[in-house]
């Protein structure tokens, strides 16, 4: 049962240390996000971000609330995030980064170490654009060459910060803490939301038969994406028999598991950022057709739409392309004496797992893309107030999933029941 899983939480001392810390450390994160930056004009910034908010409040969800704010944080986990995935795909086309990544522990330190220099200078790059941004609109309270300097150095320390908190939750904590802090950021902003949801019913802009419908869909998509999340095609794969000495080896089936999304959250997280930084530059430009761009480039807008779902296909399809060797999975599998039924070992093997591959993933990308723009269609379709869906609820279904999954495996190695009773006698906690 759920119930008496979450029990068996507090019954676990270090377990309930690593939860206990993880708390504090969002905490301190929280707290970090309502800090100002020093020298800002705080109703000029208002100004600017409600004349952009299209763009910008994308980008605001992600920080937690912490760009319209202006704060520390401003530039929230994305400069990390953004290092990360660059530095995985310089792993497959860099020698040096790819032999680093077989070196196990010591490799993944290092290209750890390049990840967080990447972080700096990507925060440094990003906090000089907003920096200069907010001087040409007039939202700095001091002096252009004090505020550049001391705006830049604020927001990559903030940065940094957060990247430090977050290692610190993977370490000490339930593990996933880039994640937790995207999480945490999201989910904040989702009472506001209920409450402006309720506060429509109340003025009699929305009815109670319409706020039901829309609590069962949303209940509907949760579970959806959860589906669809934890679907996989399997295929089966038998290892041959084998004697080594006296012993035999192999002789086993067992399947190699494909994510219908193999890509997770990447696909919509580039096509975001590759839209919106043209959307950026031609919105504080004062030239007509770059206005034009501007405006066909805001979230509901058709253009927008079709440019997105089409980003998010390629890049679903390229991203599980560079992510997922299908010639290194056939060659593993054939020096370990492993083969599919009726599939020839080698190029064979590898032809038909990038068929399977190949045909999950357009279900994935239709899907990635189904959820990603579902937040337009409810806010120009059907007036809700809030953004429900996209990339922020792929996030937060997906760490939600992980987090219970790592609670569940510290609890099962202490011969806990985890959240699903599994079928069988129970398993009591040893005294």
């Amino acid at each position: 049962m759920v119930g008496s899983g979450f029990q068996n939480i507090f019954k676990i001392p270090e377990l309930k240390k690593r939860i206990f810390f993880t708390l504090m450390l969002l905490i301190v994160y929280r707290i970090g996000v309502n800090v100002p930056v020093p020298g800002i004009d705080s109703s000029a910034l208002a100004e600017i971000f409600n004349r952009f908010k299209g763009v910008l409040g994308i980008v605001d969800l992600f920080s937690g609330g912490a760009l319209e704010r202006f704060s520390i944080f401003a530039l929230g986990i994305m400069p990390y995030i953004s290092a990360s995935i660059i530095l995985q795909l310089l792993t497959v086309v860099v020698p040096h980064l790819e032999r680093l990544s077989k070196e196990g522990q010591q490799g993944r330190k290092k290209i750890t170490q390049y990840t967080r220099y990447g972080t700096v200078v990507l925060s440094i790059i990003q906090g000089f654009g907003i920096s200069y941004g907010l001087v040409q609109g007039n939202a700095n309270a001091i002096p252009a060459a004090t505020f550049i300097p001391l705006t830049v150095i604020t927001l990559t320390a903030g940065t940094a910060f957060i990247m430090w908190l977050g290692e610190q939750i993977t370490e000490r904590g339930i593990g996933n803490g880039i994640s937790l802090i995207i999480f945490a950021g999201i989910v904040v902003g989702m009472p506001s939301a209920i409450g402006a949801t309720f506060e429509m019913v109340r003025a009699g802009s929305m009815n109670i038969f319409a706020l039901l419908i829309l609590g069962i869909f949303m209940v509907a998509v949760v579970a959806f994406i959860i589906f669809v999340e934890q679907g996989q095609r399997r295929i089966p794969v038998q290892y041959a028999k084998r004697v080594v000495g006296r012993r035999l080896y192999g002789g086993q089936s067992t399947h190699l598991p494909l994510k219908i999304n193999q890509s997770g959250v990447i696909p919509p997280i580039f096509a975001s950022s590759i839209i919106m930084f043209p959307a950026t530059v031609a919105s504080f430009v004062d030239v007509p057709i770059m206005q034009a761009v501007a405006d066909a480039l805001q979230p509901g807008n058709i253009w927008y739409e079709a440019l997105f779902i089409g980003f998010i296909f390629f890049f679903c399809y390229f991203y599980t392309a560079v992510t997922f060797n299908v010639v290194d999975v056939a060659d593993n599998m054939k020096k370990q004496g492993g083969y599919i039924p009726g599939i020839r070992p080698g190029k064979r093997t590898a032809d038909y797992i990038d068929k399977v591959l190949t045909r999950i993933t357009l279900g994935g990308a239709i899907y990635v893309s189904a959820v990603c723009v579902l937040p337009s269609v409810l806010i120009t379709q059907f007036d809700v107030p809030f953004y429900f869906g996209g990339t922020a609820l792929l996030i937060v279904v997906g760490v939600a999933i992980d987090t219970i999954a790592q609670i569940e495996s510290h609890m099962l190695a202490r011969h806990y029941e985890g959240f699903l009773k599994k079928a069988g006698p129970s398993v009591r906690a040893r005294r």
